[in-house]
């Protein structure tokens, strides 16, 4: 079963134990991600954005509540069955681009494939692929420490899309990022959802990059709220 919307929450929630205490981060939460989205998530630190995407990426499970990707519940699968479903859905990009320091720009694109049963050629062809979507054919061969954080987050986007995911989802992308170079990848945040089709979810604290988005949702203590409610 398919249905418009990709992701949906329902009746969310999610608690922390930190001693004998019980912190609430979500409480009832609901939500819905139309497939074809670029979506902004602005908020205070401590509002709960790291937690959502921690939750739609299968990387943490709800305490209470429905979540569905495509019509399927996710929030019951098991952690074998959730990382399959991560591996052939998901894109994740993230603030310090977390690449293997060992390994050249190529090998770095390579590792979520290692996850498949494509033939080693296969791989090494839709690598080459997603590096020349993002223009960094010529650094193949590059360790991260040869290449500018620009170029480090660039091949951060390919390794991202080169399972051709349905789905990306950003944690502070341009957050470590000068401004002109924070405007590339945005841009080409906004071609791979414009061009290819890919629905993106962007945490951000920078009204600049939330203006690349299609619409901006704000949460502030595990709620969804308008704007102006930020500032009370």
């Amino acid at each position: 079963m398919t249905t418009e919307n990709l992701f949906e929450l329902k009746n969310v929630a999610k608690l922390f134990t930190k001693g004998k205490e019980t912190i609430s981060i979500f409480e009832g939460l609901n939500m819905h991600i139309k497939k074809g989205d670029f979506m902004a998530i602005m908020g205070p630190s401590g509002s709960g954005k790291t937690t959502l995407l921690n939750l739609l990426g299968g990387v943490d499970q709800p305490s209470s509540g429905e979540i569905s990707f495509d019509g399927q519940r996710i929030d019951n699968l098991s952690e074998s069955q959730l990382a399959k479903w991560r591996a052939n859905n998901i894109g994740f990009i993230f603030q310090f681009y977390n690449l293997m320091p060992m390994l050249n720009a190529a090998k770095n694109v390579e590792l979520p494939l290692l996850l498949t049963n494509l033939s080693s050629s296969e791989r090494k062809k839709q690598v080459a692929t997603a590096l020349e979507l993002v223009g960094l054919s010529d650094r193949a061969k590059h360790m991260p420490s040869e290449m500018s954080g620009g170029q480090q987050q660039r091949v951060a986007i390919a390794r991202a899309v080169v399972s051709d995911p349905t789905f990306l989802l950003c944690d502070e992308p341009t957050g470590d990022l000068d401004r002109q170079t924070a405007d590339e990848i945005l841009e080409m945040l906004q071609l791979l959802n414009s061009k290819f089709g890919k629905t993106i979810v962007m945490v951000t604290h920078d009204p600049s990059a939330a203006k690349y988005a299609t619409h901006t949702v704000h949460l502030n203590k595990g709620k969804f709220v308008k704007a102006e409610e930020l500032l009370v």
